[in-house]
């Protein structure tokens, strides 16, 4: 093999896994910098947990995270066809007859109830579950005979003696005693292949060179290796990338909701955000630059510069790097953004927003440096969206405001000098004009801004002010003062 081709193989049985996304942006990386192939291959052998929406969404996953393939399912099609395993069915059971008739592989009449058995003595006596060998040394005749005459079995691969070793691209060299190995299962009973084996069987068929997969696999490469040599074929290049570990160092488990791509993506996690915290994921820029694109990560990387150690998913950076991202964001394109998680809120529809865009973006621009995620923007702006007379009041917001005794004198005289001066004038001028206002009158600012921002917005803190009087807009703040003073009584 001299053309560099790399694949990702996901099974498609339930939510699109970080793992998954991590492992896929490595592979694609290392092929688009060097000019090689990028295969996408669905392995969906897995009848009773293999589902269309899985697959469809392990595609709309990976294209939204910037990843595209060259060859794969559908309309992408290719040379070494078809993309999905259980279209290649007819292959793995040739290949598997293949391997019996030669004496690689045999066949195991063991029943469950034995094998159990066997598993629980080995146990007891604290040995390494394996099978023993009881039905390698059947007359080949005989097997078939009993194959013919309905009796069920499997296909166990013959494992020779001797010992596996080879030069793993992160870990160094790695070595596996076969003595270690028993000979495991290629195909179940009924004639259903294992992950073992047919994925082995599709690399060779699609010529990859170079596999990249998650260090859980490393257990798998012996088994496979000598697969790959019973075939005739040699094996391609190994590199097994570090375990993502929760803080407790312990493997992120696929069943768990916090590590589905989906579920980042619905709490408002930015596209650039995510790829930039899974190549991070085991891998580094320079030791000192953790913000940086998806062409200057596919520029740098090298598989030989990920690490060995398993990855910790700091969630805490991950939010930094979100929050960042936000930031640097122009603000008519995080108001796009913002537009679907606005209408699921209720606040506004996407028509309304159109409608709106200059007074949405202005909105948008005053949170811009408070948000670390899309989803937190509509609670943050939901007061300008409340009726006048019924805004809600933080607790604190509340008890600061009654704290300033003279509030409700403030209130009104504010409200009063308020409705003379002109409806454009800008937020900028009004506060200053306001903050004069305050001195001429010799009070504090906490005097009138606490029980101000209480009426108006409901919250202790926030935005400008005078910004926040202007989005109101004039009727609609003094409406508002109306109400706190009212309720502020």
């Amino acid at each position: 093999m001299t053309d560099l081709r790399v694949r990702i193989a996901p099974s498609p049985t339930g939510t699109v896994h970080l793992g998954l996304c991590r492992t896929a942006l490595f592979n694609w990386a290392y092929a688009k910098k060097r000019g090689g192939t990028f295969v996408l291959r669905i392995e969906d052998t897995d009848k009773t947990r293999s589902t269309g929406e899985s697959e469809a969404a392990i595609l709309k996953g990976l294209a939204w995270l910037g990843i595209d393939w060259d060859e794969g399912p559908g309309e992408t099609g290719g040379p070494y066809g078809p993309y999905r395993q259980s279209e290649r069915v007819d292959r793995h059971t040739a290949a598997a007859q293949g391997l019996l008739e030669r004496g690689i592989a045999y066949r195991c009449f063991c029943s469950t109830e034995r094998l159990t058995e066997l598993r629980e003595a080995q146990e007891k006596a604290k040995q390494n579950p394996r099978y023993d060998g009881h039905c390698r040394d059947l007359d080949p005749k005989d097997t078939a005979a009993r194959a013919a005459a309905g009796e069920e079995y499997v296909l166990r691969f013959r494992v020779p003696e001797g010992s596996t070793e080879f030069e793993d691209l992160v870990r160094g060299k790695v070595k596996f005693e076969h003595a270690e190995i028993d000979d495991w299962v290629m195909v179940r009973r009924g004639g259903a292949p294992t992950y073992n084996f047919v994925v082995v069987c599709d690399d060779v068929a699609m010529k990859i060179s170079h596999v990249f997969r998650g260090e859980e696999h490393l257990v798998n490469t012996p088994k496979q290796i000598l697969l790959y040599k019973a075939l005739g074929d040699d094996a391609p290049r190994f590199g097994h990338l570090p375990l993502m570990l929760g803080k407790d160092r312990k493997k992120l488990s696929k069943r768990s909701g916090d590590t589905a791509l989906g579920d980042y993506v619905a709490n408002g996690y930015p596209r650039e955000a995510i790829v930039n915290f899974l190549c991070l994921q085991g891998w580094a820029l320079d030791g000192e630059t953790d913000v940086f694109s998806l062409d200057t990560f596919v520029e740098n990387f090298d598989i030989a510069d990920v690490q060995k150690a398993g990855a910790v998913f700091d969630i805490d950076k991950f939010r930094w790097l979100s929050g960042d991202t936000i930031r640097r964001m122009s603000v008519s394109g995080l108001a796009d953004e913002l537009v679907p998680f606005v209408e699921k809120a209720g606040l506004m529809t996407a028509d309304e927003i159109h409608g709106r865009r200059g007074w949405f973006e202005r909105l948008v621009a005053g949170e811009q440096e408070r948000i670390e995620l899309f989803s937190e923007f509509p609670a943050r702006v939901s007061p300008f969206f409340e009726a006048d007379d019924s805004v809600t009041y933080d607790p604190k917001a509340e008890k600061n405001s009654r704290k300033q005794e003279a509030r409700l004198e403030t209130l009104a005289a504010y409200a009063e000098w308020l409705a003379g001066r002109p409806e454009d004038e800008g937020a900028e001028a009004l506060g200053a004009a306001s903050k004069a206002w305050i001195t001429d009158r010799g009070m504090k600012i906490p005097a009138l801004f606490q029980p101000l921002r209480c009426a108006l917005t409901g919250q202790p803190g926030g935005r400008d002010l005078f910004d926040c009087i202007s989005l109101l807009g004039r009727a609609a703040t003094l409406a508002r003062i109306g109400a706190g003073i009212e309720r502020l009584a």
